[in-house]
């Protein structure tokens, strides 16, 4: 796979500029990796918005059912899908006002990134945002 991730210190420039993250398969069980890593960031200072059509909120923040029903400007969309959803979940990234597409550790799509790559998106995969969070600080 041909995937090129910013660098440890652009990761770090675009964590300090960003103020709204939009956590796509966010859970409310407080045992699932998505609902941790965006607790974290929630006490780190970002707005976290849950995207996840079964669940009515997490982390005391009202959840949309998908990134269409956001209002605003979204500086990050951090997903929480199985790799080969990504590609999905870029289609409808790509129709609302967000900067950052990031997929969590363990996920990657060579066609989800070519997409967003070629719409000049900057495309972050297989990559925590806790972790790098807690590295750029």
């Amino acid at each position: 796979m041909t995937i090129e991730n910013p660098s440890r210190a652009e990761l770090g420039a675009l964590l300090k500029k960003a103020k709204r993250i939009a956590v796509v398969g966010l859970s409310n069980n407080p045992d699932r990796t998505s609902y941790m890593v965006s607790e974290a960031m929630q006490k780190a200072g970002y707005e976290i918005i849950p995207v996840n059509p079964t669940i009515d909120e997490a982390l005391g923040v009202k959840a949309v059912a998908s990134l269409k029903d956001i209002e605003g400007h979204v500086d990050i969309v951090n997903v929480f899908r199985r790799s080969e959803q990504l590609l999905e979940v870029a289609k409808e990234f790509d129709e609302i006002d967000s900067d950052i597409f990031w997929a969590q550790q363990g996920c990657m799509n060579e066609e989800a990134y070519q997409f967003l790559k070629e719409k000049g998106y900057t495309v972050i995969m297989d990559r925590c945002i806790k972790v790098e969070h807690a590295l750029t600080k």
